[in-house]
C-alpha cells in the first residue's frame, strides 16, 4: 500500500462529466490498495470569472478581499468531487485550506506555504476516506484567507505530499507529460520519460507551463517524486525525480519560451557602488520578481546602462517605480519594451559539455534572429529576442540540438 497525492487542474474538473471521470480515477487508485489525498483546482475559467467580477467593481480591488473572493472557486470543485465519490460508494471528505490548516505568509495573491497541519488528513486516511483538499489557498497567522498565485494548486499538492511523506505526487493536467518543447509550436516535440528536479525548475522558471515552479522547489527539497500525467488518457507520463547518470548523457533536454516578460532599460546611470541597490530595492519591496539583469558601459566614462526584465503583469507597476527613482539614481532616460520573448535551452548535461552556447547562438544567427540579452547558469542558457521570432527560434533550437531523435530517449 502506498500513499498517493493526486492533483487535478481546472480543465480536469471543468464540468460534471469530467469531475465524475476524476472520481473514477481516484477510485481506481483506491482499488489498487492505496491511500489517496486529492488536491483540486477551481473549475476551468472560474477564477478568471471571479477576478472579472471584482474588476467590474473597481479596476484595482483590495488584495485581501480579492483572495477571499477567488478562493471560493475551489470550494465548489472539492464539494462536487466529494459528492461524486460518495455517490459511487466511496467515503470522502472535502476541506478548504484553512480547515486543514495550510499556514501561509500574508502576501495576498502570492502567499507562500509555511506549514501544513496533517493530523486531520491522517485521521481520515485511517478511516479509509478519500481526502479532498482545495488547492491554491491557505490562511495566514491573522486568520486571513490567502491564495498562492497562478498554478498554486501544484504547490499545494506537492507541499501536502511532502508533509505526509507520500510515495508519489501525481499531477494530472490536460497534457500527458513534459515535452522537449511546446508541441503546439513544434510538431517534432517529444515527451520525456523522466527529467531531473533541476531541469524542471529551470524549465518552469523559463516559461514551461506544465508545473508551477514552487511545486518543483518543494519536491526537490523534500525529495517528492512527481508524476505528470493526463487526466484524459492512461498513457505513462513524465517522472520528475533526482538526477541520475543517464540524464547527464543528454546535453540539452528541452527548449522553453516565455512571452510574458517585458524589458526596462535605464540609460546613463552613474557607475558607482550603491546605485543598483537604490534601483532594485523599491522593486523588491513591491514583491516584484526581477529576472535577467544586464549592466553595460555607457558611451560616457563613469556611467553605465542597466537593463532588466520583469513579468508583463508587473510591467506598469515597475515602470512607475523606476520613474520615481530615476532622479535619485541619476539616470538619464528610460527605455521600455513589451514586445520581447525569452527562449532558453535546458539540460543537466551542459555542465560537462562545452560549445553549447556557441551552438545556440549559431542556430539563432542562421535564422537572422538578433539577441538582446543573454543569461546563463550551469544547466541553462537564455536569450531575449524580439517576440515575433519566438516560434521560429524554438523550432530552430529544437532542430539544432536534435531533440526529436529517438536515440535520445534510449540514452535517457
Amino acid at each position: 500500500m502506498a500513499l498517493v497525492v493526486q492533483k487535478y487542474g481546472g480543465t480536469s474538473v471543468g464540468d460534471i462529466e469530467r469531475i465524475k471521470n476524476v472520481a473514477s480515477r481516484v477510485i481506481a487508485t483506491k482499488k489498487q490498495g492505496h491511500d489517496v489525498v486529492v488536491v483540486v483546482s477551481a473549475m476551468a475559467g472560474e477564477t478568471d470569472k471571479l477576478i472579472r467580477l471584482a474588476q467590474q467593481v473597481t479596476p484595482n480591488p483590495d488584495e485581501r478581499e480579492l483572495d477571499v473572493l477567488i478562493s471560493t472557486g475551489e470550494q465548489v470543485s472539492i464539494a462536487l468531487l466529494a459528492i461524486a465519490l460518495k455517490s459511487m460508494g466511496y467515503d470522502a471528505k472535502s476541506y478548504l485550506g484553512f480547515q486543514i490548516k495550510i499556514a501561509t505568509d500574508s502576501v495576498f495573491g502570492k502567499a507562500r506555504i509555511m506549514d501544513i497541519q496533517k493530523e486531520r488528513i491522517r485521521n481520515d486516511l485511517k478511516e479509509n476516506r478519500v481526502v479532498v483538499v482545495a488547492g491554491f489557498q491557505g490562511i495566514d497567522e491573522s486568520n486571513n484567507i490567502t491564495t498562492l498565485g497562478r498554478g498554486g494548486s501544484d504547490t499545494s499538492a506537492v507541499a501536502i505530499a511532502a508533509a505526509l511523506e507520500a510515495d508519489v505526487c501525481e499531477i494530472y493536467t490536460d497534457v500527458d507529460g513534459v515535452y522537449t518543447t511546446d508541441p503546439n509550436i513544434c510538431e517534432k516535440a517529444r515527451k520525456l520519460s523522466k527529467i531531473s528536479y533541476d531541469e524542471m525548475l529551470e524549465m518552469a522558471s523559463l516559461g514551461a507551463k506544465v508545473l508551477q515552479i514552487r511545486s518543483v522547489e518543494f519536491a526537490k527539497k523534500y525529495n517528492v517524486p512527481i508524476h505528470v500525467r493526463s487526466s484524459f488518457n492512461d498513457n505513462p507520463g513524465t517522472l520528475v525525480c533526482k538526477e541520475d547518470r543517464e540524464m547527464e548523457r543528454v546535453v540539452v533536454s528541452g527548449v522553453t519560451y516565455n512571452k510574458n516578460e517585458a524589458k526596462i532599460e535605464i540609460m546613463h546611470v552613474p557607475d558607482v557602488p550603491g546605485i543598483a541597490a537604490k534601483l532594485f530595492k523599491p522593486i523588491a519591496d513591491a514583491n516584484i520578481v526581477v529576472d535577467m539583469i544586464i549592466q553595460t558601459s555607457s558611451t560616457e566614462k563613469g556611467f553605465a546602462d542597466v537593463a532588466f526584465t520583469v513579468p508583463k503583469s508587473d510591467f506598469s507597476k515597475t515602470l512607475q517605480i523606476v520613474k520615481s527613482s530615476l532622479k535619485e539614481i541619476g539616470g538619464k532616460e528610460i527605455n521600455a519594451d513589451e514586445n520581447i520573448a525569452k527562449v532558453s535551452i535546458v539540460g543537466v548535461g551542459m555542465r560537462s559539455h562545452s560549445s553549447v552556447a556557441a551552438q545556440m547562438f549559431s542556430a539563432l544567427a542562421k535564422e537572422g534572429i538578433n539577441i538582446h540579452m543573454i543569461s546563463t547558469s550551469e544547466i541553462k542558457i537564455s536569450c531575449i529576442i524580439d517576440a515575433k521570432y519566438t516560434e521560429l527560434a524554438v523550432r530552430a533550437l529544437h532542430d539544432a540540438f536534435g531533440l526529436d531523435k529517438p536515440e535520445v530517449t534510449e540514452e535517457r
